[in-house]
Parts: C-alpha cells; structure tokens; sequence
C-alpha cells in the first residue's frame, strides 16, 4: 500500500479507513507508515497506512468515498 500511495503524491484521493471513515486531500508524503493528506483549507492529516481499507483518485466534488445499498 505505501510504495502505491507514493505514486500518487501530488494527486487528490479519497481514502477510505476501518471504522467507515472517510478522508478526501492531496497526497503530500507518504513514509515510515504514514499517509501524510492536506486539505482544500491546507489543513495536515496523518493517516496510519495499516489502517486504509480502500483508496482512489478524487473524480469530483459531489461524490465521497463509499458505496449504494438498493433493496
């Protein structure tokens, strides 16, 4: 998981961690276990990486990570 997300510095992605959280921000670094993302407002997180579940490229604004259960 670490050497993909060094391929995406620079890239916008939504991340997806256990516990249903969501993240969305640029990828800045990505090292020693540890997805560092920033925010449209410039804001710094740190994402431990074993705790990623699922990551893609940002497509657009109005969607967030997640899927559409239909009955």
């Amino acid at each position: 998981m670490e050497e993909l997300l060094s391929k995406l510095v620079g890239r916008k992605i939504d991340v997806v961690c256990y516990g249903a959280s969501s993240l969305r921000g640029e990828v800045v670094t990505v090292e020693g276990g540890v997805l560092q993302l920033k925010d449209d407002e410039d804001q710094i997180c740190h994402v431990a990486i074993d705790k990623i579940i699922a990551v893609w490229e940002k497509r657009d604004k109005e969607r967030h990570p997640g899927f559409v259960f239909k009955s």
